[in-house]
């Protein structure tokens, strides 16, 4: 996230961007440094939405430190662990779409 925010953010990145991250928060890196660059991300677009396999799973619990870090920035948290939440994710951004395009018309 660190290399992502440091080099594309200002070129790929603006105001309306939503971003994906597929991730299952089992990071085992700096989580302060995760904390930070979440922030940073989600200060530079307009909303992020987080892909999790772990979510397919009914006794999933977001307990690892990296989840923990990363769910305060994260606007929607969604699981992709089949075909359905593909389907389902494709609503969502659809969605998003259309209230965007209502509050441009407003």
């Amino acid at each position: 996230m660190e290399a992502f925010n440091r080099i594309w953010a200002r070129r790929v990145l603006n105001g309306g961007a939503v971003v994906l991250i597929i991730s299952d928060g089992w990071d085992t890196g700096n989580i302060r440094l995760l904390k930070k660059e979440a922030d940073r991300l989600h200060r530079s677009c307009h909303h992020i939405i987080w892909l999790n396999p772990n979510l397919g799973y009914t006794d999933f619990q977001p307990l690892t430190q990296g989840v923990q870090a990363i769910l305060p920035h994260v606007d929607k948290f969604l699981p992709i662990h089949n075909l359905n939440s593909l389907i389902e994710l494709g609503r969502v951004l659809k969605q998003m779409n259309k209230k965007e395009s209502f509050k441009a018309i407003a």
